[in-house]
């Protein structure tokens, strides 16, 4: 992620109080001067003169009153009033520097850096000299991120007398101009003079994440909020380490405190949220960028992060109208269109994801990922030709991807094209030792292909990898069973049954092994208990329960658990479409989408089969 240094602590911006009343009213009386002595100079009787010396000194007069009057609001802080006299002085007295000068600086105070650019070019145009004017128009310059200028008009002012503030503004400028070496320098030279100054501390954590000197950078910051506990922008930037760093407990806390402590800050929302969905606590990311959202309803921003948070929490039809938005709004965003596509895929309307796909792949051509992705969506329509030709177009870019070698493995699979499969299956888990999902498959095909000694070891690596996987420990019992290993046998079907306690075939299996060890009782209880598992009804009344709680389970954002339930169901009964379906989008929430195409396949077959309508 991308830091930035910011002007964090509230600046003396007049500083030049007492000084610039005494400059102001200098130049208010030289104006003066001037103006009584053009009129000396003229013709007219003395009475004449002397009334056009009083009628020039009127002006004078108020604009020096307004400028005491303005010079004391700003002391007391009423920025309003001190807005209102500084006006009325540079209305007055167009031509004195010292006026707009003021102007500017109670602008840069109320956060109007544009306007105070405006003004504190016209006082330096009219007094060049004037050092004042020319670091507070460094500071406006910086604001409004025309960093060049900024840089020109520091080099002018007295460097060695800028305030830990104006010398992180400085820093800011000099980063931002491609001078990070300069930058750290000012920072440093800064931190000589203010030891115990948190805004350079933070700022020098800034420059220090800036160049990936994370573990300084953490020093810093902390250095930096020990400090100054208040400093809302060291507690973000150091969750914002945190976060690239990937420590979600740790970045939480950091960003939680910097929006308290500036709750309307929308990026530091965005970044809270950010870390809660990291750290999988899905409800509360989406109600804080909800949150962010609600601050700026215009900022695409905020609607794209919401959009990625729904997504993750299992709301993707909530968040594919943002995601819409977002396209509109950033159409060369190829991470953008990406994850548009996703979502429509999670949705089951591959036919829609795939033209954002080829618009994010025209954008980033060497993507292995988009590929992937866009195969993916082929899978889901059952096009498996173009399938087969986007993961081989991944594999020419990043040949060691076992990810892709898998999903071209899956998509021969339904080909029925083993021979090629199995290739594939073997180099995915060569290049990737723990994934669990290739021994699994691989075993299965072994086995379907007679091949029990490579099958029996396959899936032993299988269920060592994932150990809730109860098919593959139905499989490798029935393994066992078959050669002739019956203690082996028995514990893996009693470890499927338990996994899997709503399918009946574990314990069909288990009651034949039971019968070779002359457990005719405990045979006849497990046959009892398939028996009881294989009516229709009671499956299917079961599928319900487990669907309606993954559903639920899905919706809140507990995408593993949900996984579990469906899986469940689709055990409970095969023949369940609705199960297959749900299955599918949680499993694309948990990034397997070579499986959720897998489901999504048998759901439409499922539901396309004649007297295969849905049960009640």
């Amino acid at each position: 992620m991308a830091f930035d240094i910011t002007i964090t602590a509230e600046m003396d911006f007049l500083g030049i109080r007492s000084a610039m009343l005494l400059a102001v009213v200098a130049g208010l009386l030289s104006v003066a001067e001037a103006q009584s002595s053009a009129t000396r100079g003229g013709g007219g009787s003395p009475t004449a003169r002397s009334d056009a010396g009083q009628a020039a000194n009127k002006p004078v007069k108020a604009a020096e009153a307004a400028f005491r009057t303005g010079s004391e609001a700003f002391a007391r802080n009423d920025l309003r009033a001190a807005h209102a006299a500084f006006v009325k002085v540079v209305r007055l007295l167009p031509q004195v520097a010292a006026g707009h000068s003021a102007f500017g600086t109670v602008l840069l105070a109320e956060g109007d850096a544009r306007g105070a650019a405006a003004e504190l070019e016209t006082a330096r145009r009219l007094d060049p000299n004037d050092a004042r004017a020319t670091l507070n128009l460094a500071l406006a310059y910086t604001q409004v991120r025309e960093y060049a200028k900024a840089v020109n008009l520091f080099r002018l002012g007295a460097q060695e007398s800028l305030t830990p503030e104006a010398s992180v503004a400085y820093a800011t400028a000099l980063e931002a101009t491609g001078k990070a070496a300069a930058a750290t320098q000012q920072i440093e030279a800064a931190l000589v003079v203010a030891p115990d100054n948190a805004a350079l501390h933070d700022a020098q954590g800034t420059l220090l994440a800036q160049q990936g000197r994370f573990d300084e950078a953490v020093g810093q910051f902390q250095r930096a909020i020990q400090l100054d506990a208040k400093l809302a922008s060291a507690h973000y930037r150091l969750g914002s380490v945190y976060l690239t760093l990937q420590n979600f407990s740790a970045a939480v806390p950091e960003l939680t405190s910097a929006t308290q402590l500036d709750g309307k800050n929308v990026e530091y929302a965005l970044q809270l949220g950010r870390a809660l969905g990291g750290a999988r606590r899905d409800a509360e990311a989406i109600a804080e960028v909800r949150r962010a959202l609600s601050l700026d309803p215009a900022s695409v921003a905020a609607k794209y992060e919401l959009a990625l948070a729904l997504q993750v929490g299992g709301e993707a039809k909530e968040a594919m109208p943002l995601f819409e938005q977002v396209v509109v709004a950033r159409p060369q965003d190829s991470a953008v269109l990406t994850n548009s596509a996703l979502a429509l895929v999670q949705l089951g309307r591959a036919k829609e994801a795939v033209p954002l796909y080829e618009r994010a792949m025209k954008l980033d051509a060497k993507s292995a990922t988009l590929h992937e992705d866009l195969g993916v969506a082929y899978l889901q329509q059952n096009d498996l030709d173009h399938a087969i030709e986007q993961f081989r177009a991944g594999l020419l870019l990043e040949p060691e991807r076992a990810s892709l070698h898998y999903d071209l493995g899956l998509a021969l699979k339904l080909k029925d094209n083993l021979a090629a499969a199995i290739p594939e299956f073997e180099l995915a888990q060569k290049e990737d030792p723990s994934l669990p999902d290739p021994p699994y498959t691989l075993g299965v095909v072994y086995m379907q292909q007679g091949r029990y000694a490579e099958a029996q070891t396959a899936l032993e690596k299988a269920v060592a990898l994932r150990q809730g996987n109860g098919d593959a420990w139905a499989i490798l019992g029935s393994i066992y069973k078959d050669t002739d290993q019956p203690e082996r046998a028995t514990e893996a079907l009693r470890r499927a049954i338990q996994l899997l306690p709503e399918q009946p075939s574990p314990h069909i299996t288990l009651a034949a092994v039971l019968i070779k060890q002359g457990d005719t009782a405990g045979a006849a209880a497990e046959r009892k208990k398939a028996a009881a598992l294989s009516r229709v009804a009671v499956s299917r009344q079961r599928a319900n329960f487990a669907l309606e709680s993954g559903r639920v389970l899905l919706k809140r954002g507990q995408t593993a658990e949900a996984v579990a339930q469906l899986q469940t169901a689709v055990a409970a009964d095969p023949t369940y479409a609705e199960a297959h379906s749900a299955l599918a989008e949680a499993l694309s929430r948990q990034g397997d989408n070579a499986n959720a195409a897998l489901e999504r396949q048998r759901a439409e077959k499922l539901a396309t089969a004649p007297g295969n309508a849905p049960q009640p």
